[in-house]
């Protein structure tokens, strides 16, 4: 399984319970791309101590789950996904695509409380993460 950021943030946020979706799930792994993702909500933070909670808090993901590059056969899958949605119209977030695109590679779900961006992607399977969010 890979996570989108949305479910990080999320769980960062107190909105979320990662580890119970852990423990009913396979490891999983996170997009390069996500990892830019939570680095720029590093260095957005807009006090100092929001910036060092943000930074402990992304250091211990990466520390937790490993990180997949993006390569050339996901640039060209990328491609094939991006012109297909132009043509219909249903372009989504270009990380959002790398994030899919991603998945797809590795043959892996996804997990996202952005359902209805990502299920726009051919072929994607995304995990239903309705029961893991908190009120």
């Amino acid at each position: 399984m890979i996570l989108d950021s949305s479910i990080l943030v999320a769980f960062e946020r107190r909105r979320f319970d990662l580890e119970r979706l852990l423990t009913d799930h396979a490891p999983p792994v996170i997009a390069a791309v996500t990892a830019a993702e939570l680095l720029i909500g590093v260095e957005r933070a807009n006090t100092p101590e929001r910036r060092s909670r943000r930074e402990s808090f992304v250091q211990n993901i990466f520390a937790r789950v490993p990180i997949i590059p993006f390569d050339m056969a996901q640039a060209r899958l990328y491609a094939v996904h991006f012109a297909e949605l132009a043509s219909r119209g249903e372009i989504i977030g270009d990380r959002d695509l790398q994030i899919a695109v991603t998945a797809l590679s590795l043959g892996h779900d996804l997990a996202t409380l952005n359902a209805r961006e990502f299920q726009r992607v051919t072929g994607l399977r995304l995990v239903d993460v309705s029961a893991y969010t908190v009120p």
